[in-house]
């Protein structure tokens, strides 16, 4: 049977399931006065960005920052798992939901088994639907289609359990079609929630294929969220389902604040959020790894709640929606949301530490292995100018790996710094600095293949100048042969100045031959100037690189942050 045949049949089944459920929750006209005030309780519980997070996250990656600004370290599988026992416990009816990218860019204890522990866990979380994020097309839709209806991974087969059953949930995406215009994905689920329908409709940012490889998408397309959120909660509503949230992947970025806060730039999701159909009651957002709660008004004036709990499993969404018996529409007045810090000051389900431990056994003899050493954190936030230490390594390392083919320069994309790598003791015992490999893999996990590419001075100029596009702005890290400046009150295209490569003015005529991985140089993240390379060369793999560098430069220190200057 294809996954178009089974997408159609449960389609079907759905609507089928939701016409028989309005039928039988349905009010008899003759006690509708009577419950005319009566109203059911029905809690919704959501996270985002998971990344296969099972063990708790290191480093800046496994805190939450409050309102005051102080830390509170957070995430953690078997933490999770009673956080969300101990949140449904206090409400009878209660859905748990994703806003995508529940895998991909794991760490190894997950990405060594192609993600299949995270789903295990998923699914004894009791998910009810998730909607797809750009990371669950991080190894292509063949292998999505696996992660839902299971089966072993054609190359590398089951690796974790002998047999793999897929998630018990349903992956979302009401605007991805095929190129023929059929959907690709369920476009929403409905679950009966304390006797009443909710539907779940799940949207991925359209602009996913400026942030995966083509070849991943190859056959798919990517349509408005609102278009496709709108129609889908008009037919949820022809069926008779009035209660409607949906699952977005695409968030806005905050100015601080805490996980309560609603300190936001308003960006894509707000702009989506002020534009979906007022049919939709609640909004779980996703992909900017942000922490916020937000009321935001729908087309019709209507405040319902847009809320997102950063990543990896460190906050969970909570939002308590009131239920009319008689109309089984949301109360919105009534509607209550906020994010739950996932403390590790409970006790961890001893089910979830079972499956985690079996993770880190199986993994344990890659993970642990010592492949370098440092002498203080080197870490992935920036400076002001957005220069990152840990950046400025992993360029240096995708240069060195790159000289056979020429390479002067190495360029890489912030957003595949997935964590820090930390000065504290590492996990195989051997002390304070270790690096091991599992630790590199949590920085580095997509497998990015090096490719050595020429570009004239013009080329790499314009490159810099694509750092500041329509969707925000993104720093590329620089390998310490360039240096440039930039000035933020020019007009965008026109910021960049000064730019040498090993202490010469660049030539825009001259060549320069610049290694970039895989993802860069196809266009991704908007650097579209970099597809106009030629003469290409392949590379190791990005994390190969950095296990190199890290091998043949023992006690790396993070470098000065002078490759960028802002004036």
């Amino acid at each position: 049977m294809t996954s178009s045949t089974r997408l159609v049949r449960r389609t079907v089944a759905i609507a089928a399931a939701a016409l028989a459920t309005v039928a039988m929750t349905a009010t008899p006209a003759s006690a509708a006065t009577a419950q005319h005030d009566s109203t059911t309780d029905v809690r919704v519980i959501g996270f985002n960005d998971f990344h296969g997070n099972l063990e708790p996250p290191a480093g800046s990656s496994g805190r939450i920052t409050l309102s005051d600004g102080t830390k509170v370290d957070a995430g953690g599988a078997a933490y999770m798992a009673t956080h969300v026992q101990q949140l449904e416990a206090q409400v009878k009816n209660s859905l748990l939901v994703s806003a995508g990218d529940n895998v991909g860019a794991s760490p190894l204890t997950s990405a060594l088994f192609h993600d299949e522990p995270t789903i295990d866990f998923l699914n004894y979380l009791g998910v009810s639907a998730s909607v797809v994020g750009n990371h669950e097309f991080d190894e292509g839709y063949k292998e999505l289609q696996r992660m839902q209806f299971g089966g072993c991974n054609p190359t590398d087969g089951c690796q974790f359990e002998p047999t793999f059953k897929g998630a018990k949930f349903p992956f979302l995406g009401a605007n991805v079609t095929f190129t023929n215009g059929f959907p690709a994905l369920l476009p929403f689920t409905i679950k009966l929630s304390g006797g009443v329908p909710i539907g779940i409709i799940g949207a991925t940012l359209k602009d996913l294929p400026s942030v995966v490889t083509p070849d991943a998408i190859k056959g798919l397309k990517f349509g408005d969220e609102v278009t496709a959120i709108n129609k889908t909660a008009n037919l949820l509503d022809f069926l008779g389902v009035k209660a409607q949230v949906v699952l977005l992947h695409q968030g806005d970025n905050t100015e601080g604040g805490g996980p309560d806060d609603c300190k936001v730039s308003p960006g894509a999701a707000a702009t989506i959020a002020k534009n979906v159909s007022p049919k939709v009651d609640a909004i779980f957002a996703g992909h900017s790894h942000q922490q916020y709660n937000c009321v935001i008004n729908d087309p019709a004036g209507n405040p319902r709640p847009v809320i997102q709990s950063a990543s990896f499993g460190r906050l969970l969404s909570v939002v308590d929606l009131k239920i009319s018996n008689r109309t089984h529409d949301v109360v919105r007045s009534a509607t209550v949301a906020h994010n739950e810090i996932v403390t590790r000051d409970v006790t961890p389900d001893p089910n979830v530490v079972k499956l985690v431990d079996a993770a880190k056994a199986k993994s344990g003899p890659i993970a642990n292995r010592k492949i370098g050493t440092i002498t203080a954190d080197l870490v992935a936030a920036g400076a002001p100018s957005g220069e990152e230490p840990l950046g400025d390594v992993i360029a240096d390392a995708q240069l060195e790996g790159t000289q056979a083919n020429g390479a002067q320069i190495a360029i890489t994309n912030p957003g595949g710094i997935r964590a820090d790598l930390t000065y504290a003791s590492s996990p195989n015992g051997e002390g304070d600095g270790v690096v091991t490999y599992g630790e590199a893999f949590t920085v580095q996990p997509f497998a990015n293949i090096m490719q050595t590419i020429t570009l004239t001075g013009a080329n790499l100029k314009n490159v810099l100048e694509q750092q500041w596009g329509p969707t925000g702005t993104k720093i590329l890290q620089i390998s310490k042969t360039l240096h440039y400046s930039y000035t933020l009150s020019a007009p965008v295209g026109s910021r960049v100045s000064n730019i040498t490569v090993n202490g010469v003015a660049v030539d825009p005529a001259g060549s320069y031959r610049v290694s970039v991985n895989n993802f860069l140089a196809a266009g991704g993240d908007g650097f579209a100037e970099f597809t106009k390379g030629t003469n290409l060369a392949g590379g190791p793999i990005d994390l190969d690189a950095l296990a190199a560098y890290l091998t043949a430069h023992p006690g790396i220190a993070p470098p000065p942050a002078d490759r960028v200057a802002v004036s």
